[in-house]
């Protein structure tokens, strides 16, 4: 299974949401999300992933926030309140929700 970033994004453009899923297995989620001027999204019941695709920004993570550029890896356990701020119109990423709800447990 392969999808580019540009197959993502023309799936994702006749949507009238900001998020579209492109491919499940398991208890993974894989999901195109581009929000529109801001990121209103709540915390989720499963860990996730961001791998960023495109733009720059600042992201929100349970009361820090950080700078990201594309290519970063961002971790949001189960449950913690996040979000994109700030962010480039040109943003984009790929979300992966994986694991059980409430997240997984550290080992």
């Amino acid at each position: 299974m392969k999808i580019s970033i540009q197959e993502a994004l023309a799936k994702l453009e006749p949507s009238d949401k900001p998020f579209l899923e492109l491919f499940a297995h398991g208890s993974l989620s894989v999901e195109v999300y581009k929000p529109i001027e801001k990121d209103l999204q709540q915390p989720h019941d499963r860990d996730e992933v961001y791998v960023v695709m495109a733009g720059h920004g600042n992201f929100y993570l349970d009361g820090k926030t950080f700078t990201f550029k594309e290519g970063d890896f961002i971790f949001v356990p189960a449950g913690k309140d996040h979000r994109f701020e700030n962010f480039s119109n040109n943003f984009c990423t790929w979300v992966m929700f994986y694991g059980p709800k409430g997240g997984e447990n550290d080992s």
